[in-house]
């Protein structure tokens, strides 16, 4: 029997991941504004969040949320992790029972500091959940440039079957199934992404940036190990693969954030300024919550934290990760 798809959110990842799976399964995506679905029916576009790509002719569109997931087999969830709760309550009574859901957000929640898939397991208990993660920017997978994913879930039989949906030609898939360390990759290197455009934004130069990206890389693995992540997970295409991604590309989001707040905008008016949701601005508060509940040291993701919500600056934060003195290497820090 052949699974079908529903996509809940047509922001630029969500289209893309749309227009992937519905080469090889029936699909159906839920925009939020009818403006956009008309836009996937009518033209085969999104000109508001890709503008110019052209999405497979098998996609369908609606802004009819249980339309789309009513007589869905598999159920993936596009919407930024601020709204993920709010989707997942509007979804319950349109859901099948034990569908699996699979998120794409790259963030935590505030206030319960929860995982995505965490909040999958309490909003729809009986559904499996997962994840879809790596270094992933839309309007390159869209424009077709070859890229890699991994698709985590606890259980190694239903992701095993999953797996052909979100495969294609120039976008391969593997499986993982430590989904607390793909989601912990894909929310803590957004927030290393912010420090490295920040370096980038005031010109610090290819070492400053390397030096951001590596560090980065060893704090965020040390918390997400004591939270229950695979340290090989961290080394892999949801860690290491995504950080780099994200830490270097004019086409992320939260580089991008990094960036302006380098040229010296205020955090405020960068996110008004932009279209879609940066998310390692909020995960940047949740991640020292967490730092501080498990004893980890994360002086970056705290330089960061204090730009975007305590009133510092990107050179303030720069003068205060070189006044710390460096150690050994292996030592935190």
């Amino acid at each position: 029997m052949q699974l079908k798809a529903a996509v809940l959110g047509a922001g630029s990842w969500g289209t893309t991941v749309a227009s992937i799976v519905a080469n090889n399964v029936p699909t159906t995506i839920w925009a939020r504004q009818r403006a956009v679905a008309d836009d996937i029916n009518d033209r085969r576009g999104n000109e508001r969040y890709l503008p110019g790509a052209k999405l497979s002719p098998k996609l369908k569109a609606t802004d009819d949320l249980a339309a789309a997931a009513r007589n869905a087999d598999i159920v993936v969830l596009g919407v930024p992790s601020k709204a993920m709760r709010e989707t997942l309550d509007a979804l319950k009574g349109a859901i099948r029972p034990w569908v699996p859901v699979i998120s794409l957000a790259k963030g935590l929640e505030p206030g319960t500091k929860f995982r995505m898939t965490e909040i999958v397991k309490e909003m729809l208990p009986g559904h499996p959940p997962g994840v879809l993660t790596g270094p992933n920017l839309a309007r390159e997978i869209i424009d077709g440039f070859a890229a890699a994913s991994v698709l985590a879930m606890e259980d190694e039989v239903i992701v095993a079957k999953l797996k052909p949906v979100f495969s294609s030609g120039i976008f391969r898939v593997y499986t993982n199934t430590d989904v607390i360390g793909c989601e912990l990759g894909g929310a803590f290197k957004n927030v290393i992404a912010i420090a490295a455009g920040m370096g980038d934004g005031a010109g610090a130069g290819v070492n400053t940036r390397s030096t951001v990206i590596t560090r980065g890389l060893a704090e965020m693995t040390r918390l997400g190990v004591a939270m229950g992540g695979k340290p090989a997970t961290f080394a892999g295409l949801a860690g290491m693969g995504d950080m780099m991604a994200t830490c270097t590309s004019d086409l992320s989001r939260n580089h991008h954030v990094g960036v302006e707040l380098g040229k010296g905008r205020k955090i405020g008016d960068i996110v008004a300024s932009m279209n879609q949701v940066a998310e390692g601005v909020n995960t940047s508060k949740v991640v020292m919550e967490l730092a501080e509940e498990y004893g980890i040291e994360m002086p970056i993701s705290y330089e960061v934290y204090r730009v975007c919500h305590a009133g510092s600056t990107a050179r303030q934060a720069f003068r205060g990760l070189l006044r710390k003195a460096s150690r050994s290497e292996a030592d935190p820090g």
